[in-house]
């Protein structure tokens, strides 16, 4: 499973969902379905202006994590 750590991110740098909604203009709905976890897709145009508004790369914002077997 992939997971968003778009929270940590925001927490790092100090930024408000706000703030960041506004540098890469992308909704703040959108970037709280990210956010939470509940996009089933991220456009690379969208990963390259978080990460340019973060200063972080793609593996800061997305992170593996492997499921455990039931």
């Amino acid at each position: 499973m992939i997971r968003i750590n778009l929270d940590v991110m925001l927490a790092k740098r100090k930024l408000s969902l706000t703030e960041l909604s506004e540098r890469v203009g992308v909704t703040m709905a959108n970037l709280s379905i990210l956010k939470t976890g509940k996009a089933k897709a991220v456009r690379f145009t969208t990963l390259d202006a978080l990460c340019r508004a973060l200063d972080c790369q793609p593996g800061d914002i997305l992170e593996y994590v492997q499921e455990a077997e039931a």
